[in-house]
């Protein structure tokens, strides 16, 4: 039986360590919400905005996102790689997505703007048209990437091999050219 949910906001809902796997959400609206470690494999948010919610370690599988929004958002160590590729579709603003996963996926135009992106793995995902907007990607990895037509510009602390991604068309500013050059130990000033 899955539980169905359309057109309502749920505030400082409590669903850590929980199993709501199955479920569906239409044009939802979670605030403070407090999905840690919660199961939400099935389950599936149609055009639903997260707002300041922590969804820290859930467990996605085959967790489906079409057109979600995540605002100020605590997202660490989330596997998105699980979720479903159909209509796959998010953005994320000021979001602290440290540890995540988003290796193999398909996440064209995905924008995220003033998140913290530390560690996270993008290997051999396709992130053409991506935007990075004022976003840390210390250590974040960059493996086989597609970041072609991706805007840089203002992200920081990256480093992308560009004999390893395919980055035809993307954007970078001065400042970020050391984060091209890293693997060549070179002395820029």
């Amino acid at each position: 039986m899955t539980n169905i949910f359309d057109n309502q906001t749920f505030t400082n809902e409590n669903y850590s360590g929980t199993d709501i796997s199955g479920f569906e959400y239409d044009t939802c609206t979670f605030m403070g919400c407090d999905f840690t470690k919660v199961n939400i494999t099935g389950t599936d948010f149609i055009d639903c905005v997260f707002i300041r919610c922590d969804i820290s370690l859930a467990r996605f599988g085959e967790t489906g996102f079409r057109n979600a929004v995540f605002n100020e958002c605590k997202l660490v160590g989330a596997d998105f790689s699980k979720c479903k590729e159909l209509f796959l579709a998010f953005s994320f603003e000021k979001c602290n997505l440290d540890y995540a996963s988003f290796q193999k996926m398909k996440i064209k135009k995905t924008i995220f703007r003033d998140c913290s992106v530390r560690e996270t793995d993008f290997s051999g995902s396709d992130l053409s048209g991506a935007l990075f907007a004022n976003c840390d990607l210390a250590r974040a990895v960059f493996n086989e990437t597609i970041l072609e037509s991706a805007d840089l510009r203002s992200a920081v602390n990256y480093s992308i091999d560009p004999e390893m991604n395919k980055l035809r068309g993307s954007k970078f500013s001065l400042n970020g050219l050391p984060g091209l050059l890293d693997k060549y130990h070179l002395v820029i000033e």
